[in-house]
């Protein structure tokens, strides 16, 4: 088995990369160890939150007990199937701030800067504002990618829009045009009714040429002969031979513990489990960031929310609804409102995001006892936190050890209290009025700072977005473990492009960042010249030295 380019991973970035692979006409193989996403709890979106917890779609990965929240073991849900993560996600479609990119083009990643980027979001997308505002001259029109919006038809989605212009806080048409910060309608990819996954969008298209084939398999290791990747060893003994070059795009936890498995990594951590170092690079799994969150939660005074559909025979219509006619609650994530605003004045752009979800319900899929409820998800958007995956062992079977270090930092922990404190304030404004009864969580005795230390530690969830572990930078930087390029430096036809090569975690739900580096990362490989890049200004509050909102 060979084949000009051999990807291993058919996720968010992988897909991409295949489909622009295989449409230049180059014989494309793409090894992936998880299965089919067909059947409705992959496309069904409003289901989202049962493949997240299936052992047949997910890794299972969960992070080691984390020492600042008390020894907590956090999930890491990554997906093992078809389209990866954006098989299993929320769906939320956010491109990140144009700042972000600005600030990877700083710390060495040239030729990433949002004029550079933009364009890449434009080719990917398809976008379909369904009459909710935002600018068409930012947005794609032709990409493989449907961007589309949710019909936003209950009450309490413009409740929260108009709570955050109460409040002071700017209103946006679109966050991922000019103006992220503010609150407006949120974007997700959904299309027809579908989870709009990359495996939907990019590689059951590829898989369609000749030209393009996919393989079941688990990587063992990629071949390094003489300082150069010559192809892809599977654990069953298998060797697919790479022609051209080998691109590895598994993700932000697979692609460091992949790379480790070959001998590329810190030579210390290689020599001690006994592998042969390849490349001496002491970034890989290094860096590793997340965003967390928690939400809080209010009793609704009207019986509006979803909670009334919290029942058997609600749930069995929906889906019947669904399954026919690919319409109805089932057809949306039911994120349909978002907001992105600053913390304090002297923060130049958001650095705090919400989800409004219009029922109250834990991560685990329990509804509040207080049955009718809505809660905000919100976290901050940049911790200065940082930890690692390594190995356990050099057996590729066994899961990686995952230590992300969540809130080891003073600042983690004043940026979450002021996500409480801003968020009450919202939920305080005239047009939450006719909704809210009360606080259910924190709960309206919890106010002092060491009452919010308390809930806190007990409550921060992950928002699912690891990245950084494969960092993109200069190719003379010792941390840097792929080239702007996305040559893995020290491997001569080794590309690498996912989330594991973010300098820094972008704002927002990490799938769009994710699409796009292997849309961008694609031309790269082809040796073609990347597009020319935008020269679209994005907005920044004039005032933002001086004001918080």
């Amino acid at each position: 088995m060979e084949a000009d380019f051999v990807i291993i991973g058919a996720g968010s970035a992988g897909s991409a990369m295949t489909y622009r692979l295989a449409e230049s006409g180059a014989s494309v193989l793409v090894i992936e160890h998880g299965g089919t996403d067909a059947g409705p709890l992959i496309q069904m979106p409003a289901a989202l939150s049962y493949p997240m917890n299936m052992k047949r779609y997910d890794w299972g990965y969960q992070s080691e007990p984390e020492p600042y929240l008390d020894g907590r073991r956090l999930a890491t849900p990554r997906g093992k199937v078809i389209g990866g993560s954006s098989s299993i996600n929320g769906m939320v479609y956010v491109r990140g701030h144009a700042r972000d990119f600005d600030t990877w083009a700083e710390m060495g990643a040239d030729g990433w800067a949002y004029k550079d980027v933009l364009p890449y979001y434009k080719r990917m997308e398809t976008w379909h504002d369904g009459g909710h505002g935002g600018d068409p001259s930012w947005r794609g029109t032709d990409g493989p990618l449907h961007v589309t919006r949710g019909p936003r038809d209950n009450p309490l989605f413009q409740a929260f829009v108009d709570a955050g212009a109460q409040a002071g806080y700017e209103v946006t048409g679109d966050y991922n045009g000019e103006k992220q910060e503010g609150f407006g309608p949120m974007e997700q990819t959904v299309w027809k009714g579908r989870r709009w996954s990359a495996a939907n969008a990019y590689l059951k298209p590829a898989l369609k040429r000749e030209n393009c084939d996919l393989v079941h398999g688990l990587v063992d290791r990629i071949e390094i002969e003489e300082g150069r990747a010559t192809g892809v060893r599977l654990v069953d003994g298998r060797v697919i031979k790479a022609r051209r070059e080998v691109v590895l795009s598994a993700g932000s936890i697979n692609s460091p513990k992949i790379l480790l498995q070959s001998g590329v990594g810190p030579a210390d951590e290689l020599a001690a489990l006994g592998i042969e170092v390849k490349a001496d690079r002491r970034g890989v799994g290094k860096n590793l960031q997340d965003h967390l969150e928690l939400y809080l939660q209010m009793a609704a005074s009207q019986p509006i929310t979803l909670y009334k559909h919290w029942n058997l025979i609600s749930k069995a219509l929906i889906g019947a609804q669904w399954l026919f006619t690919k319409q109805g609650l089932g057809a949306s994530n039911q994120f349909e409102s978002a907001a992105f605003i600053r913390s304090k004045a002297g923060v130049e752009y958001p650095d705090i995001q919400y989800h409004f979800l219009p029922i109250a319900v834990r991560y685990d899929g329990q509804a509040a006892a207080e049955g009718h409820g809505f809660q905000a998800h919100v976290g901050p958007m940049r911790s200065p936190s940082r930890g690692e995956v390594t190995l356990r062992s050099k057996d590729p079977r066994e899961a990686p050890k995952i230590l992300f270090n969540y809130m080891s930092q003073e600042k983690d922990w004043e940026d979450f209290r002021t996500c409480i404190r801003l968020t009450r304030e919202i939920f305080a404004q005239d047009a939450f009025k006719p909704y809210v009864k009360h606080e259910i969580q924190p709960g309206a005795g919890v106010q002092s700072d060491e009452e919010l230390n308390g809930f806190i530690k007990e409550h921060v969830e992950s928002a699912y977005h690891p990245c950084g572990t494969c960092r993109m930078g200069r190719a003379d930087d010792p941390m840097a473990v792929v080239d702007p390029e996305n040559r893995v430096i020290g491997v001569e036809g080794l590309r690498l492009a996912d989330s594991s090569i973010f300098p820094q975690i972008t704002n927002g739900n990490l799938n769009a960042p994710s699409i796009m580096s292997g849309e961008k990362a694609s031309d790269h490989i082809l040796g073609k010249t990347p597009l020319p890049a935008s020269n679209a200004e994005a907005w920044i509050s004039p005032r933002w030295e001086s004001a918080q909102r």
